[in-house]
């Protein structure tokens, strides 16, 4: 990754030589990996068949962390790009400081408020106007697993409750195998926690507890039966575990050697990649316990305020493309998301994506759609910087009791 002196530098270089051209589309963004950098590449391809110059500006590294260092940068100077991939409770961070668009002429012309969940659709908008458009929807609570490996340890399915997934537990250890693969990051902790928490209360709790973070839910029976459960998934982990990247946990799915993984649809991408079949070598569902649940991670673009009437026209042709069905339905089977389009026609979708989105539309009828509070799309980035760090603790430390773990997490949050 770069040091992000030198990505200051590189932005300085970057202003010094943008001027705004007729039709420009200058867009910053953090996709640079194979699946990723394809879908960017088919977004390029639609603006540039409406006779607009696409700039790329992309910033590897840090999972976005370097790419919003270079957009601060830019913005201070009073140069921002036209389009900057931000997502979750940032865009309105971004937005109160009066730099974002207003695309409510766009949204209201393509009909956005009809084609999204309203709990999404509140994520892309600032005081009731659209400052962002959504391109992916990431489901979250998913439980993936080599099908080989149950078969070979004698478990009929996938679990539907916890219960049924320690049972299971049980008989891939005694087959001599790891039951869970996880990886040592703080976020991959909470992704599995949050989808305990789910699974255990319900998604009102998880609003009430993770979303709201209400002191009552926080130090209610149902989280201390949350915590009593994640610290048994935990003793399912092999000792290797602190440390390891989500997706050297997904490869030992693959290659038979743990039988699960808590983890996004993102996982999904690399079972396909490695030429893996869904319902044959590997198995999709929704976590024990939340089948009726969907949480949500969705990237966006927020549009920021430029002064060019060819640049704005460029900047609202981008987000038209960006929600319409050519370039969500390539996006999205580059990616392994879903997408965020409600009426999606999901023919050329495998069949955990058919999943996804079914269960996607009728969650947001059923109030069971929520955001991700592990990927950055719920609460406070300074709040949930706390809570991940609490719960990880109690994850890392057996020492930890439920009652302190649960203390811990209810302070964490106290202090947003």
């Amino acid at each position: 990754m770069l040091k992000l002196s030198k990505l200051a530098t590189a932005a300085a270089l970057v202003i010094a030589g943008t001027s705004a051209m007729a039709g420009d589309v200058e867009v910053l963004h953090y996709w640079t990996s194979g699946g990723e950098a394809k879908s960017v590449a088919e977004l390029k391809k639609i603006m540039q068949a409406k006779g607009h110059v696409w700039k790329d500006f992309a910033v590897a590294g840090g999972g976005g962390d370097a790419a919003a260092t270079v957009l601060k940068s830019r913005v201070v100077s009073g140069n921002p790009p036209a389009a900057a991939q931000i997502k979750g409770p940032a865009i309105q961070e971004w937005a109160t400081e009066g730099v974002l668009a207003n695309l409510d002429s766009v949204a209201t012309a393509e009909k956005w408020d009809s084609l999204l969940p309203k709990v999404v659709a509140d994520v892309m908008k600032y005081k009731g106007n659209y400052v962002a458009a959504p391109v992916n929807v990431h489901r979250v609570n998913w439980m993936w697993a080599n099908a080989a490996v149950l078969k070979k340890a004698g478990v009929a399915g996938m679990p539907k409750t916890w219960d049924e997934f320690f049972a299971a537990a049980d008989k891939i250890k005694k087959a001599g195998l790891i039951p869970v693969a996880h990886g040592g990051q703080n976020w991959q902790d909470f992704t599995t926690f949050e989808s305990v928490v789910l699974g255990v209360g319900g998604a009102k709790f998880y609003s009430d507890a993770l979303v709201k973070l209400d002191p009552k839910a926080l130090t209610s029976d149902t989280m201390k039966k949350s915590l009593e459960t994640f610290r048994k998934v935990k003793s399912y982990t092999d000792p290797a575990a602190p440390g390891r990247d989500w997706n050297l946990a997904t490869a030992m799915v693959m290659q038979e050697k743990a039988a699960f993984q808590f983890m996004g649809d993102w996982a999904k991408g690399e079972f396909l990649a490695a030429g893996k079949v869904p319902g044959k070598d590997f198995l999709c569902a929704a976590a024990p316990g939340t089948a009726n649940a969907f949480t949500f991670n969705v990237d966006s673009f927020a549009m920021f305020k430029l002064k060019d009437p060819a640049a704005q026209k460029a900047q609202g042709d981008l987000a038209a493309a960006i929600m319409g069905p050519e370039f969500q339905e390539v996006f999205n089977l580059n990616k392994g998301s879903i997408p965020v389009r409600l009426n999606m026609n999901m023919a050329k979708f495998d069949d955990c994506a058919k999943l996804s989105s079914k269960d996607f539309v009728d969650t947001a009828k059923t109030g069971g759609l929520v955001p991700s509070v592990a990927h950055g799309m719920a609460i406070s980035p300074a709040a949930e910087g706390a809570i991940k760090d609490a719960v990880s603790q109690f994850w890392n430390d057996d020492k930890i009791s439920v009652a302190d773990g649960m203390k811990n997490i209810a302070k964490a949050a106290a202090a947003k």
